[in-house]
């Protein structure tokens, strides 16, 4: 087992994290994706290489995914080397894999990484590795009755993913989405889980008719449903921003009460926050479309070019044209 006195993962801490994902053939794509792609989402909306990610596999080839995917992986999985988080990804056929080797290859990282975890059938290996006995922890459905019976020491529930001190579990591709949102959130804040969560149109279902959401708040445990109405309020008068009174009226609080409620969920005041969601907004026109700056500032609710740059070089370090240069 890992040493209790290591600083778990899940605390606020903006340094940079080093997580390795052991990717096994049989897994879903889906899984790959969910465990890496927040991460990636996270470094960039942040600006920031906060989460130093890397693909590996036992024997340094391929991993073949149940779609036929092959998924590109930097090396061979080596216990030896340093990381903060190993996630063991895998699928079918995984229960069944490990060597004796592998095995004391894990129980090996366990004992100097801060967390170790599975990833839908790579849970199997987490137990089989012993880095489950005592502990409480989930894996897919499909395998929740076998996966019981094998290992009666372990407190098996239904759960979407288990943390239990150093070690976490997930039961499948969309919930290890949410605990990449839940690991990004604990880190840096729920203003950036909530950026990330935006990349992806993360969010409660949907008919297909409904405007994407800048924001997504999806599965983000513990929010104010008056926070929830608040942004949406925002991000659809991002042109023409609303003023903070006019939010608290129409969401049926009154100012100071809404800014307790963005106080204690997300950190910020209103009205911060809903600059920085109009310069996020700008930060996508900039990067990713040739739109005139002069059409960015008006469509994100800036009277004019040049205070829309000076806002936009305050928040992400350089003006809106060295961006889209760079």
């Amino acid at each position: 087992m890992m040493k209790s006195e290591k600083p778990s993962v899940f605390l606020p801490d903006r340094s940079p994290l080093k997580v390795t994902m052991l990717v096994f053939s049989g897994c879903s794509i889906m899984c790959v994706a969910s465990a890496v792609d927040p991460l990636r989402a996270a470094n960039r909306v942040s600006g920031e290489t906060l989460f130093d990610w890397r693909l590996v596999s036992v024997d340094g080839e391929p991993p073949v995914t149940t779609s036929g995917l092959p998924v590109a992986v930097s090396g061979k999985f080596d216990p030896a080397e340093k990381t903060d988080m190993l996630g063991i990804i895998g699928g079918f056929g995984t229960k069944t894999q490990g060597s004796p080797a592998l095995l004391a290859g894990l129980r090996r990282v366990a004992r100097s990484a801060r967390a170790v975890g599975g990833i839908e059938a790579g849970t199997w290996l987490v137990g089989r590795a012993g880095l489950l006995e005592g502990r409480t922890a989930t894996t897919h459905w499909e395998d929740m009755e076998d996966f019981t019976a094998a290992f009666p020491g372990v407190d098996v529930r239904p759960d979407r993913y288990i943390i239990d001190g150093p070690i976490f579990t997930s039961g499948g591709a969309s919930p290890t989405f949410d605990l990449m949102l839940h690991l990004i959130r604990s880190r840096l804040g729920m203003a950036v889980a909530l950026d990330v969560a935006s990349v992806f149109i993360y969010d409660q279902a949907r008919a297909a008719t409904d405007a994407q959401p800048l924001v997504s708040l999806g599965r983000l445990d513990g929010y104010d449903p008056r926070l929830a109405q608040a942004i949406r309020l925002m991000e659809a008068h991002i042109d023409q921003p609303l003023t903070i009174s006019a939010i608290a009226r129409r969401t049926g609080v009154t100012t100071r009460a809404l800014e307790k409620i963005f106080g204690k969920s997300i950190g910020e005041p209103p009205g911060a926050y809903y600059l920085r969601l109009r310069l996020s907004a700008a930060r996508r026109l900039v990067v990713d479309t040739s739109v005139p700056m002069a059409d960015i500032a008006a469509r994100t609710g800036f009277s004019s070019a040049a205070g829309f740059s000076r806002a936009f070089a305050k928040t992400f370090g350089m003006s809106p044209t060295q961006l889209r240069r760079r």
